[in-house]
């Protein structure tokens, strides 16, 4: 009777372990599809083109810092949603162009295949994510659409840390 005791609680166990990995990768949703967009970029396209799309990036929030037309875009708005849409499409027209310049400007250095290199674009991809998730936090309204999990609440909801998320991809440009 005890083995059959053990054995049902240690199925309980392996129930609740498994309900706290899908809840913890269910809150973890957001994060995993940006990093999971950045590597694709990455694997499909190469590292220069990551770092590309980190530079555009940071160009995009000098810009979007300071735009002067906000007010016009946004005043037929109704809702805090409908707002938030509009500054994520301005912000994005902002950080395409910048990429775009940066494309254009930067040399094409890497010419390699999709797995050579791979702890780089890792490595960039992290850097990808990283930036995209400080800004989803502290200059970007995307909390106004979707609600990321308590795991990424912990690590980049701090405005004490924005300023570190923001110089790691910077470090890690310069190391790949």
């Amino acid at each position: 009777m005890l083995r059959g005791e053990l054995t049902g609680s240690m199925h309980i166990i392996r129930i609740m372990d498994t309900a706290i990995i899908l809840s913890f990768l269910h809150e973890s949703l957001y994060m995993i599809i940006v990093f999971a967009v950045f590597m694709f970029l990455a694997m499909k396209k190469g590292r220069q083109t990551v770092t590309n799309v980190i530079l555009g990036l940071y160009m995009a929030l000098l810009i979007s810092l300071q735009f002067p037309y906000y007010d016009a875009i946004l005043g037929n708005t109704s809702s805090a949603k409908s707002e938030s849409i509009l500054m994520l499409i301005v912000f994005a027209v902002f950080a395409f162009a910048g990429t775009m310049l940066f494309a254009r400007i930067l040399p094409r250095e890497y010419d390699e295949t999709s797995f050579e290199g791979f702890w780089k674009k890792f490595l960039l991809a992290t850097a990808g994510t990283v930036l995209v998730m400080a800004y989803s936090y502290h200059a970007l309204p995307v909390t106004e659409l979707i609600t990321p999990g308590s795991p990424i609440n912990y690590l980049f909801a701090s405005s004490q840390s924005f300023f570190y998320w923001m110089l790691a991809p910077i470090l890690i440009l310069y190391i790949t």
